[in-house]
């Protein structure tokens, strides 16, 4: 057993990773409150994998990201959105961190550790998905076209059913 110290430091225990570990809760959650998918399933890990990913990609501070929870619903909403450049985003934040860590040179950091495996699985996992068949989604069928209520069931990176399933989760919030 680790001696506990007040100094900030864990005594030489490894780092827990409070900031991943909360915006995985408020995903959880948020998710789970939704009732949108059944919970233990593919698709539940996918939305919340992409919403912790984007919870925790949000706070630049690196602090609990759910503590200011409330405060960032509109964000978490914009950044799901459909349309929005997610991939992009959580690129470019994930390089921002992974430089910010080289230049601090506290060793390796176990939050943006958890966030690179969560963005590794969200792009190779990849579930069979209904996808339209056009370029409008968010228009209904026209006429029956296949066995998912009109739409071409297809494989497709984990991200890419995580995504609207968070943004519904949170619109549900």
């Amino acid at each position: 057993m680790h001696p506990e110290s007040t100094s900030g430091t864990s005594g030489g225990a490894p780092a827990v990773p409070m900031a991943w570990l909360c915006a995985e809760y408020v995903a959880d959650e948020l998710l789970r409150t939704g009732a949108l998918v059944e919970g233990g399933s593919l698709e539940y890990r996918a939305g919340r994998e992409t919403l912790a990913l984007t919870i925790y990609l949000c706070d630049a501070t690196d602090g609990l990201a759910g503590v200011r929870a409330m405060s960032r619903i509109e964000e978490w909403l914009d950044l799901t959105a459909y349309g929005h450049p997610w991939t992009a985003w959580v690129l470019e934040r994930l390089a921002a961190r992974e430089e910010r860590e080289r230049d601090l040179d506290a060793g390796p950091d176990p939050d943006l550790a958890l966030a690179r495996e969560s963005w590794r699985w969200l792009r190779q996992t990849e579930l069979l998905a209904a996808e339209p068949e056009d370029d409008e989604p968010w228009q209904p069928p026209r006429g029956p076209r296949g066995p998912a209520g009109g739409y071409e069931r297809r494989w497709t990176p984990a991200w890419r059913l995580g995504l609207p399933l968070s943004h519904l989760a949170i619109h549900l919030f």
